[in-house]
């Protein structure tokens, strides 16, 4: 499945770095815009594959108050 997103990005010190804007964390940077794009898609598999949990866990939600 493909799902589109938006790569918000900028050049820093002569390298292309950059962000998904919806998910927060996948960041990346390349020598050259082709490179950054195929490095953020790489890090944004990798966040995914850390988030799965094994369907064996049993999962708890719980919800919480956080002060802004």
């Amino acid at each position: 499945m493909l799902r589109r997103f938006t790569l918000e990005y900028w050049v820093d010190d002569g390298w292309y770095v950059g962000r998904l804007k919806e998910v927060p964390g996948v960041f990346s940077q390349g020598e050259t815009l082709e490179e950054l794009e195929k490095n953020i898609q790489e890090a944004y598999t990798l966040m995914m594959a850390e988030e799965d949990v094994s369907p064996h866990t049993e999962v708890h939600r719980k919800e919480i108050g956080v002060e802004v």
